[in-house]
C-alpha cells in the first residue's frame, strides 16, 4: 500500500495527461476544432447534422479512442514479453505475431500474383484483411504454443519465434516477387499502419479481444514479479510456470494480434514504453508498471497520431514512421545511459 501511495501523483499527472492528448488529438487535423464544440459534441449541445459534429463522432473519437489502445495493449504486451523473457529488447511482436499477421495479409492482397487469380481484387476488403491478419497471427500463435509445450527454456520460445518471423518474411518475399506494383503498394500502405477508418462496430469488436487480453494481463501480475526472481525462486513460491507462461504469451497474442489485424504493425511503442515508464516508476511491481504503462502508452500514441496528423495540413504522415522517429532514439538513448536495465 505504501508503494502505491508513493506514485499517487505520478499517476493523476499521468491521467491528466492523457485526458489532455485526448482532447488536443481530437481538436487537432486538417480542420482545427474549438474546445467548446468538442465538449458540446460530446454532451450532445451541437445540432447532431453539424459539420464538426459528424467529424467529432464518426473519425476523430474512434480514431483517438483506437490510438489510447493501441498504445496501451503494445505497452503492456512489450512490458510482457521482457519480463517473460528477462529480456529489455524484446516487444509484443518477438513471439512471430505480427509476421503472421503480415503473411495473412500479404495472401490475401499479394497471392493472386502467385495463384493465378486465386485471390480476386473484389474480395480485398477492409474485413477480409482483418480476418486475415488474425488468422495468420492465430496460426503463428498455435505454433509457439505447442512449441512451449515442448520446451522448457524460455529463451529457446524467443529463438523459435523469431525463426517462425523469419519464415514469414520469406514467404512474403517471395509473394512479393510475383506481385504486381499496385499490389505491392496496396501491401505497403497496410504496412505503414492506420489508425483511422474504424467504424463503432468495428472498434466494439476490437475493444472486447482487446478487453480479453487485458484481462489475463491483470490475471498475470503475480506470476510476472515472481518471474522476475528467476523460475527456480517462481517455483519455490508455487508458481506454475507453465500455467503462467502459457496465459501471458496468449495475453500477448491477443492484444498485439488484434493490434496488428486492425491497425497494421505499429513498430517501437511496445518496445520503448516499458522503458520509458521505469523511469518515471523507480519499481519493478507490476500492480504498478501494468496501470502506468497502459496510461503513458495512450498518451505517447495520442501524441504520434496528432503529428502524423499534420495539424492544418491536408497531409497524413504514416503512423508507423512516427512511432519510429520516437521510438528509436528513445531506445538507443536508454541503452547508452543506462548499464544495467530494471530487471
Amino acid at each position: 500500500m505504501g508503494e502505491q501511495k508513493t506514485y499517487r501523483f505520478q499517476f493523476t499527472l499521468l491521467a491528466f495527461a492523457l485526458l489532455v492528448c485526448f482532447v488536443v488529438n481530437i481538436s487537432l487535423g486538417s480542420i482545427s476544432i474549438p474546445l467548446k464544440s468538442i465538449f458540446g459534441s460530446f454532451f450532445g449541445s451541437v445540432e447532431s447534422s453539424s459539420n464538426w459534429n459528424v467529424i467529432i463522432m464518426d473519425y476523430r473519437l474512434p480514431k483517438a479512442i483506437t490510438a489510447i489502445m493501441v498504445g496501451s495493449g503494445l505497452g503492456i504486451s512489450g512490458l510482457l514479453m521482457q519480463t517473460l523473457f528477462r529480456n529489455p529488447l524484446a516487444g509484443p511482436f518477438v513471439l512471430g505475431i505480427s509476421s503472421g499477421a503480415s503473411l495473412g495479409v500479404a495472401l490475401v492482397i499479394l497471392g493472386s500474383g502467385l495463384f493465378g487469380g486465386l485471390f480476386a481484387t473484389a474480395l480485398i476488403t477492409k474485413w477480409s484483411i482483418v480476418i486475415a491478419a488474425s488468422l495468420g497471427s492465430f496460426l503463428v500463435l498455435l505454433a509457439v504454443l505447442a512449441v512451449s509445450n515442448k520446451v522448457r527454456d524460455t529463451m529457446a520460445i524467443l529463438i523459435i519465434g523469431l525463426m517462425f518471423g523469419s519464415i514469414t518474411a520469406a514467404i512474403v518475399s517471395v509473394l512479393s516477387y510475383f506481385s504486381s506494383a499496385e499490389q505491392l503498394q496496396q501491401y505497403i500502405f497496410w504496412g505503414f499502419g492506420s489508425l483511422s477508418n474504424l467504424s463503432w462496430s468495428e472498434l466494439l469488436i476490437f475493444f472486447c479481444i482487446y478487453a480479453i487480453g487485458l484481462i489475463l494481463s491483470v490475471a498475470s501480475i503475480k506470476g510476472l514479479n515472481s518471474l522476475l526472481l528467476g523460475d527456480n525462486y517462481a517455483k519455490s513460491l508455487g508458481l506454475n510456470l507453465k500455467q503462467t507462461r502459457f496465459i501471458i504469451i496468449v495475453a500477448t497474442s491477443l492484444i498485439a494480434g488484434t493490434i496488428t489485424a486492425f491497425a497494421g504493425p505499429i513498430a517501437f511503442i511496445g518496445l520503448a514504453i516499458p522503458h520509458l515508464t521505469r523511469q518515471i516508476f523507480k519499481t519493478t511491481n507490476h500492480k504498478i508498471l501494468l496501470p502506468a504503462v497502459f496510461l503513458f502508452g495512450g498518451i505517447v500514441m495520442l501524441i504520434c497520431d496528432t503529428i502524423a496528423q499534420v495539424p492544418n495540413s491536408d497531409y497524413t504522415l504514416p503512423i508507423n514512421a512516427i512511432t519510429a522517429l520516437v521510438g528509436a532514439p528513445v531506445v538507443i538513448w536508454l541503452l547508452v545511459r543506462q548499464r544495467k536495465m530494471m530487471f
